[in-house]
């Protein structure tokens, strides 16, 4: 296989995104936001194939607990690395890059949601210096399904500081 390498998705990804991962509206929407300045949509491509993605949530957070405890915090939303290639490091890769990319552009810190019953990707979060916050669990919006309808999952908030950059 080849090099993995990260970079924001364009106009132009939309076509091999979803015949991948599928999820057009989903995509749609991100690049569009993307296009916004709301957001930045990041892609890990191995040959010329996605295996995984991240978006990054810039404006303010939907959940009100968020706004309130997090103004300002970027979230890092919907990671997912593709079904055949899971565990081999390209989530951590694309968080990472994502972390980089946030501190590069003067954010002090990050947050996330996991849903309380994913203790896999919790771990995984807690490994990367991610850390519980002392509030309560949120109800999240997650993503819309086929037909428009937006899901609730309860989730526990994750929090990292950044790094400055180095100069």
């Amino acid at each position: 296989m080849g090099e993995l390498r990260i970079r924001e998705a364009g106009p132009a990804d939309l076509p091999v995104l979803t015949h991948v991962m599928g999820q057009e509206p989903y995509f749609t929407d991100r690049l569009s936001r993307q296009k916004n300045g709301l957001g930045r949509l990041l892609v890990a491509w191995q040959d010329e194939h996605p295996v995984g993605v991240v978006y990054l949530w810039l404006e303010p957070a939907e959940e009100p607990e968020l706004r309130q405890h997090l103004p300002d915090t970027p979230l890092l939303t919907h990671l997912e690395t593709h079904v055949e290639h899971r565990a081999r490091g390209i989530g951590t890769t694309l968080v990472r890059a994502a972390e980089q990319w946030l501190a590069a552009k003067g954010y002090e810190r990050v947050a996330l949601a996991v849903e309380t019953t994913n203790t896999r990707a919790a771990r995984l979060y807690a490994r990367l210096g991610y850390r519980e916050w002392p509030h309560s669990t949120v109800r999240c919006l997650s993503l819309t399904d086929s037909a428009g309808r937006r899901n609730v999952e309860i989730c526990r908030i994750m929090v990292k500081p950044l790094a400055a950059p180095r100069g």
